[in-house]
């Protein structure tokens, strides 16, 4: 417990600093971040006798970071991302150790973390990027820790028992609760003027549900490679991708609904 305490306190002093110092570190945090959980995949593809070509991943979300940093529009992270697709494919072409396994799953490594991290790193250059990540990660949060408890004290009917078994209906209904409140807390505290108390509760609502359904996400990769954690890299919290599991799905999703409320527009 000591072990995790610690862990906790040195990412979450890293994070804060990275993210409030400048759009810059943000985005070399979020970099960073995506190549170490790609190649925390590419590592967890190998039990499976997978062999992913990871430098594409790598070059990939360095390109994702050279992109945000200069503002870029649409069509060159679409571009970005037909390079990456070409790059893997190629790669099963000549290595024969990759193969097609490794070029398919490649690929899907590229969007799965490499699209989202490459999303996270546009945000941090957005004019909303403070209420993106707030709403999506306080409610996110807020949402796990409710979860557990609700579903250890009221726990009765699986959530998804092939992917999850210790998650519970009641457990995820207690975490969107807790994250209504929070959106609430949010959008009456008034931390952001410029954003409605509903819009606040439905973004926090909406953000932390999809946060659920990328935890789940996760379990389900684990559980097809047969493993607990993708890594060891944070002592008592397993690998990154362990950690960005929920904020990969709930942070894009707080800057999607916030734009469709015409926040940042």
């Amino acid at each position: 417990m000591k072990q995790r305490l610690i862990s906790a306190a040195v990412l979450i002093t890293l994070t804060l600093t990275c993210v409030f110092v400048s759009y810059i570190t943000r985005v070399l945090f979020f970099g960073v971040a995506g190549i170490l959980c790609a190649y925390e995949y590419s590592r967890a593809m190998e039990k499976m006798n997978v062999y992913c070509c990871a430098w594409v991943m790598y070059v990939y979300i360095a390109v994702q970071a050279v992109l945000a940093l200069f503002h870029a529009g649409a069509v060159r992270y679409i571009a970005c991302f037909t390079g990456g697709i070409y790059l893997a494919m190629f790669s099963g072409i000549v290595h024969k150790k990759v193969s097609g396994n490794g070029a398919i799953y490649t690929v899907a490594g590229l969007a799965y973390p490499g699209v989202l991290f490459g999303v996270l790193m546009m945000i941090s250059v957005s004019d909303i990027w403070l209420e993106s990540l707030a709403l999506g990660a306080l409610s996110t949060w807020a949402c796990d820790s409710a979860a557990l408890i609700g579903g250890m004290r009221f726990g009765k009917h699986k959530l998804a028992p092939l992917v999850s078994p210790n998650k519970s209906i009641e457990g995820a209904v207690c975490g969107a609760l807790a994250a209504t409140v929070i959106g609430f807390l949010i959008g009456v505290l008034k931390l952001f003027p410029h954003i409605s108390v509903p819009v606040c509760v439905l973004t926090a609502l909406v953000a932390s549900s999809l946060g659920q359904i990328g935890d789940l996400a996760e379990s389900l990769l684990k559980r097809m490679i047969g493993t607990k954690d993708f890594s060891n890299l944070i002592p008592g919290h397993g690998g990154m991708l362990d950690r960005a599991d929920s904020l990969l799905f709930s942070i894009p999703t707080a800057y999607i609904c916030l734009h469709i409320a015409g926040i940042g527009i």
